[in-house]
């Protein structure tokens, strides 16, 4: 028309969009030499035709990745709490079990050593209701029967001669073969139902090597009226220390 108004042909039909968030001018992006068609966020390369996405999209998703992968978490992430989780439930387990076993051989040990029989050569082999306590011999040396106990030293003769039981005798020591015959020809012929008490008190009662064999020696030969003194650390402290009467020499 020639009234000054522009036909509509003459306006462009073609509508310039704004440049998306770092990309190049509206309808380009300019990556590397190549240019690519812009559409929206998400562009299409003319070389490859692979799509590349905005440059602040895939820094903040790398953020939430490790590097070489594109969808494990992160060292802070959920499936690296779960490997410490896995890692220290392990951990307890086996501490567990460890503590678990210990304490079955512990106590395998303890019932083993309660319920086995005790060696020969021990005190702990002489029955409980042998047993005569320091007390109970003061009692029987105040007697005047004439069944009083023969007392019998089964130790060491260096004891012996340092403090004894007043009356008592040196028959050698229980642990060696020379002190066994001794007890033996000291016993031999009394009869076997004589009162006979032992001791030894050269050292704690589990570890006396004297008091087991004499005693199992005199029960061999048949007598039946055996006792031992059962002192728990050594004669010092089970009968000089606590006041009972003592004599010195052999």
């Amino acid at each position: 028309m020639d009234n000054g108004t522009p036909s509509l042909s003459s306006v462009s039909t073609s509508i310039q969009e704004a440049p998306p968030h770092g990309l190049g001018t509206a309808g380009t992006d300019q990556i590397g030499d190549f240019q690519g068609r812009s559409s929206g966020r998400i562009c299409m390369s003319q070389r490859s035709h692979k799509p590349f996405e905005n440059s602040e999209l895939a820094t903040r998703r790398s953020s939430y990745t490790v590097q070489g992968t594109s969808s494990e978490p992160g060292p802070n992430g959920l499936n690296s709490l779960r490997r410490s989780t896995m890692k220290i439930g392990l951990a307890c387990r086996s501490g567990i079990t460890a503590l678990l076993v210990f304490a079955f051989l512990s106590l395998s040990v303890q019932l083993r050593a309660q319920f086995s029989p005790a060696p020969a050569g021990s005190a702990f082999s002489i029955p409980d209701a042998q047993l005569l306590k320091p007390e109970a011999l003061v009692q029987l040396l105040h007697t005047t029967n004439k069944d009083k106990p023969l007392i019998l030293q089964v130790g060491s003769q260096m004891l012996f001669a340092q403090a004894h039981i007043p009356g008592s005798e040196y028959a050698g020591p229980g642990s060696q073969p020379a002190g066994i015959e001794q007890l033996q020809n000291r016993v031999n012929t009394l009869s076997r139902k004589k009162l006979i008490v032992l001791y030894c008190g050269c050292c704690p009662w589990n570890r006396c090597p004297n008091l087991g064999p004499a005693f199992a020696k005199l029960r061999e030969m048949g007598f039946t009226n055996v006792k031992a003194l059962y002192l728990a650390d050594n004669f010092g402290a089970g009968w000089a220390d606590k006041g009972f009467p003592v004599e010195q020499g052999n």
